[in-house]
């Protein structure tokens, strides 16, 4: 499978039999221009939403007719399991900025987690729900959702094999957040690639973990 970084927590996600999957949609006209990242054009055929914020739910701008996964719970779109499993978008249950949901993508035998805007270090509950991880794609940037430190904590919860960073600042992100470099710092097995796309199948994913940063392909 291809997973592209879109921008902010919004990825595309492309199967061996060319399913397309977007994470997290974002309105690009959301925050008076906080979020610069160009629209998203690409017609999915499943969605994926961890809550409604405008950076995160935009489903609505998205062409095509898509499958929508947007709860807890266990679904099947086109012959991918999804289970979505509750969090919070903050560490004091909620109250802050309400709820999250994080989804586990058992795509071409890889399960790849998508953790949202997820607040806080996992409870042990959890992580049994999500069970393995292959590929954790994780918000490291800070102040609304999980820093590098918390961010540490839940890679040691859930041992993925592949951690892809999300959530941080760049040039098209005004939020006030932490750039990756942050959580980078001190890293072992980091690559930085010169592209958006990252390919994998089961049989290449890594003995040993590794820390792949992708740039945004809007």
């Amino acid at each position: 499978m291809v997973i592209q970084w879109l921008g902010h927590a919004s990825f595309l996600i492309i199967s061996a039999n060319g399913t397309k999957i977007i994470t997290d949609p974002y309105d690009p006209n959301a925050f008076s221009g906080g979020l610069g990242y160009r629209r998203i054009e690409i017609p999915p055929d499943i969605v994926t939403v961890s809550h409604d914020h405008a950076d995160h739910g935009y489903a609505e701008g998205l062409p095509n007719h898509f499958g929508l996964v947007s709860s807890a719970g266990s679904k099947n779109i086109r012959g991918i399991d999804f289970k979505g499993v509750e969090s919070f978008h903050d560490p004091e249950q909620g109250t802050m900025r309400g709820r999250n949901v994080m989804f586990v993508m058992n795509i071409d035998r890889v399960r790849t987690c998508h953790l949202g805007d997820l607040g806080h270090v996992l409870t042990g509950h959890q992580v049994d729900q999500l069970g393995e991880v292959d590929i954790l794609l994780i918000p490291v940037g800070g102040y609304y959702t999980i820093g590098p430190e918390e961010a540490d904590r839940v890679i040691g919860q859930l041992n993925p094999k592949v951690v892809i960073p999300m959530h941080y600042k760049t040039d098209k992100c005004n939020f006030p957040i932490a750039p990756v470099d942050d959580f980078l710092s001190g890293k072992e097995n980091v690559r930085r690639l010169d592209t958006s796309e990252y390919e994998i199948t089961r049989e290449q994913l890594p003995d040993q973990r590794e820390i792949i940063v992708l740039r945004h392909a809007l």
